[in-house]
């Protein structure tokens, strides 16, 4: 329960789901965990369940004057970082094929998948290098590498940008000691995919995809991210870590 001892880590979209239960598990491991979520009484809440040293932050990660923000208070806070996962992403309700997708809905998107990723990046890896390197975890999705999803182009097209980021970011800052990651869950109980699990015809026609044959808890997730956050992945950096069920091996 120590492979994250004396870390430093910082995880947006903290608030819930995949990023909460990260985490958990990085406190669980030894880490100081500052979460990062919209809203300061679902991550003061999540904290106060977690437990551990935490740090609850709000911003949005649309907003690069609030990520900043952030990350300088958890630096601050800590004397630096050593973990940074940028977790935090949206299904709009309103994504649609290409033909049908207002363009205010392809906008809300990536400015929360993409850009949010990317400011994330730039402002935390800035505190990984000032601490002499670190590991860097992306959250990105199989429909940003295959056509899983259709009618939800915004959301597929921000996480193939997911990918490409992370690809070339691991070759970018190799020589600093920083690793960069991208962790590719599959279809994943969350909040972000509650309509589907609403809806039984949905999941069973979902898993029908999926090798393993039913969806991945947020938990299962949070031990990929373990490994990649580790100095047990001290060899692995520019990998896309599929935690999918075999979904996007067939």
């Amino acid at each position: 329960m120590d492979r994250l001892a004396g870390k430093r880590a910082l995880v947006t979209g903290a608030g819930s789901g995949i990023g909460r239960a990260i985490a958990a598990r990085f406190v669980q491991e030894g880490a100081k965990v500052a979460l990062v979520d919209l809203r300061q009484d679902v991550v003061e809440a999540a904290c106060a369940e977690i437990g551990g040293e935490t740090l609850a932050l709000a911003a949005d990660v649309s907003s690069e004057d609030e990520v900043a923000a952030a990350t300088a208070t958890a630096t601050e806070a800590w004397g630096g970082l050593d973990v940074l996962v940028a977790n935090a992403g949206i299904s709009h309700v309103n994504d649609a094929r290409a033909d049908e997708l207002d363009a205010s809905v392809w906008r809300a998107t990536l400015s929360v998948n993409l850009d949010g990723l990317f400011y994330t990046c730039k402002h935390g890896i800035r505190a990984l290098l000032a601490s002499g390197g670190g590991a860097v975890v992306c959250t990105a999705s199989p429909t940003g590498m295959f056509g899983v999803s259709p009618g939800y182009d915004a959301y597929s097209a921000s996480k193939g940008g997911v990918l490409g980021l992370a690809r070339v970011m691991s070759r970018d800052y190799a020589a600093g000691g920083v690793r960069v990651n991208a962790l590719m869950p599959g279809f994943t109980r969350t909040g972000i995919t509650a309509r589907a699990f609403d809806n039984a015809g949905s999941v069973e026609r979902i898993t029908a995809g999926i090798p393993l044959g039913r969806p991945a808890e947020p938990e299962e997730i949070a031990a990929a991210a373990l490994f990649l956050a580790s100095d047990e992945a001290s060899y692995v950096t520019g990998a896309i870590l599929a935690v999918d069920g075999g979904q996007t091996a067939i």
